[in-house]
């Protein structure tokens, strides 16, 4: 009698014992009744080709790509979509029949997605958006604004090179700020995004004065530890709508699970639950 292999996925990263997505993932495999596993896999860099390339021999379908291998990933995967290309990183690769490595980056869209479900009334052309950061996460958030019609941004980050970098590579619709008036650049903002790590528990808190965020202002920040950042309490307090997140953990794990698994989950409370658990 023949047995259908199982299918496999997981989340490589150095570290990955933080990672939520195995609790994610296998709240979906079960919810969904999916005979399939996903685990959180430790690799260091000088393994992660090698890795890479025996995993489908053992039944995996594919696997998401965390810090510090996203842009390494987006190197060794032999096929590559327009979005990773354009973030300059993979967080998801799909092991095709053929054997090839397809890479993916679903960060833009999961960031996106949070943004339309947890503030509806939130219109990206509405005016500009303001952007804390400038590292690997800005550039997902950066592209997926651009993408959806924003007219402009204003990115500041500690190291003004880095922000500058990016806006030699995307172009007149964005502006760099000195860090020391990063505050500012919420005076007119309609969206506020913070991609950095700053406060987030174990971080260094975030110092950027918020009197200039105005009431309805979209406001989120990517860090989901804690849940509720300083950030987004002062948002809060001045009558801003904000976002969490985690949802952008959740719904960029969506079109990686429907391409593994052949089914698309959604994002629920159940969903967010699982995460946190």
């Amino acid at each position: 009698m023949s047995h259908a292999k199982i299918p496999l996925a997981g989340v490589i990263g150095c570290p990955i014992a933080h990672s939520k997505s195995p609790q994610l993932h296998r709240h979906w495999l079960k919810s969904l009744g999916i005979s399939g596993y996903y685990v959180p896999m430790h690799v260091e860099a000088i393994d992660l080709e090698e890795i890479l390339h025996s995993l489908p021999k053992a039944g995996f379908v594919g696997v998401n790509i965390t810090v510090p291998h996203k842009e390494r990933a987006l190197e060794i995967a032999d096929l590559v979509t327009d979005r990773a290309t354009l973030i300059g990183a993979a967080n998801t690769l799909i092991f095709r029949k053929d054997g090839k490595i397809h890479a993916d980056n679903t960060d833009g869209y999961g960031f996106i997605q949070n943004l339309r479900q947890n503030a509806p009334d939130w219109h990206p052309e509405a005016g500009p958006a303001a952007i804390l950061g400038a590292g690997g996460a800005a550039r997902a958030v950066v592209a997926s604004l651009l993408d959806v019609g924003v007219p402009e941004i204003l990115i500041s980050n500690r190291t003004r090179v880095r922000a500058e970098a990016l806006q030699q590579e995307f172009g007149r619709r964005l502006t760099v700020i000195d860090w020391v008036q990063a505050g500012n650049m919420m005076d007119d903002a309609s969206t506020v995004v913070n991609t950095t790590s700053l406060g987030m528990i174990g971080s260094p808190a975030l110092r950027v004065p918020l009197d200039g965020l105005r009431k309805g202002t979209v406001v989120t920040d990517l860090v989901y530890a804690p849940l509720k950042t300083h950030l987004l309490i002062e948002a809060e307090k001045m009558g801003c709508i904000t976002v969490d997140g985690l949802g952008m953990l959740l719904h960029q794990a969506v079109p990686a699970f429907e391409r593994w698994f052949g089914t698309r989950p959604t994002v629920d409370s159940a969903t967010r639950a699982a995460a946190l658990r």
